[in-house]
């Protein structure tokens, strides 16, 4: 009973960190699960069940809140889906690990420029234009594939690629791509079902990070819409650039004796930077005071 509380209080702050930055919850939640010793097939069944769950609440509350652009939902959505079946039934047989070392450098890369956009950029930070399909289809089915057979991806690779491109505002990508999640975790799951016996698949364990998420999605959905674009997107940048550190480091060679100097420089500028982004979010709050759009997303 300890272990299923402990679980679902990993979910509600799985889905805390998720639902306010568009990723984690899937890698968060995995990984705690493969370190307890569920074989990666289950775990990761684990988590996209209960992602069913927690996907349907955090776009519900996207939704409410406006954080959501619908326009580009089923154009991410539903290769994403097609991509999440064949990831789970790749992942039942071999593992997706060979890719991982080439999508860290990827993100690392992308943690990079939004750092730099978002915190130390003085000009106008998004210029909201259409995006096309011929991005978002291949994203999405990119990203749904490596989300089901790595246990994780989907938040990871959609939200820094949308935010990198500078055409939606971040809010409206942690929303849009949180709310597209559900058909993405749906079909991972069929996915799963097929290749798995229902009975290697943990169900206290999805019930239990099922909980957790669902109290936790409409917090997280509020907090989006009320937090300044450049503070939202400087949180994004700083978790990319952590989460994917140790594959970027050993993917380029780097020496894993100088790993925790590394995370401790990223660790760093990741604070200055945010001190920065908080500087301009005042900056630019100040013209607005009193007026009817004190909101900085409005």
């Amino acid at each position: 009973m300890r272990k299923l509380v402990i679980l679902a209080v990993v979910g509600l702050i799985a889905q805390l960190v998720d639902g306010s930055l568009g990723m984690a919850y899937g890698v968060t939640s995995t990984t705690l699960l493969l370190t307890v010793g569920i074989a990666p097939a289950a775990a990761s069944a684990a988590v996209h069940l209960s992602e069913v769950g927690t996907t349907l609440a955090s776009g519900a509350s996207h939704w409410r809140f406006g954080n959501v652009d619908w326009s580009k939902v089923w154009w991410m959505a539903i290769p994403g889906g097609v991509g999440a079946f064949f990831g789970a039934v790749v992942l039942s047989s071999i593992s997706a690990e060979a890719a991982q070392p080439i999508v860290a450098i990827f993100l690392f890369s992308l943690g990079v420029y939004i750092l730099i956009r978002f915190s130390f950029r003085v000009s106008n930070l998004v210029t909201e234009k259409p995006i096309s399909r011929k991005l978002l289809s291949p994203l999405g089915l990119g990203a749904g594939f490596l989300d089901a057979a790595g246990g994780g991806g989907w938040g990871p690779i959609s939200t820094p690629t949308l935010l990198s491109s500078g055409r939606m505002k971040p809010r409206k990508v942690v929303g849009t791509v949180d709310t597209s999640e559900f058909v993405v975790a749906l079909c991972a799951s069929a996915g799963f079902l097929v290749s798995l016996s229902f009975a290697e698949i943990p169900l206290g364990i999805v019930a239990a990070l099922l909980i957790g998420g669902v109290v936790a999605a409409p917090i997280a959905a509020w907090f989006v819409r009320y937090l300044h674009p450049r503070v939202l997107g400087t949180a994004v940048a700083g978790v990319i650039l952590l989460t994917n550190a140790r594959t970027f480091l050993r993917a380029v060679g780097i020496d894993p004796g100088v790993n925790y100097f590394v995370y401790a420089a990223i660790l760093a500028i990741w604070l200055v930077a945010l001190y920065f982004a908080l500087s301009f979010a005042r900056r630019d709050s100040r013209p607005l005071l009193g007026s009817s759009e004190a909101s900085p997303q409005s």
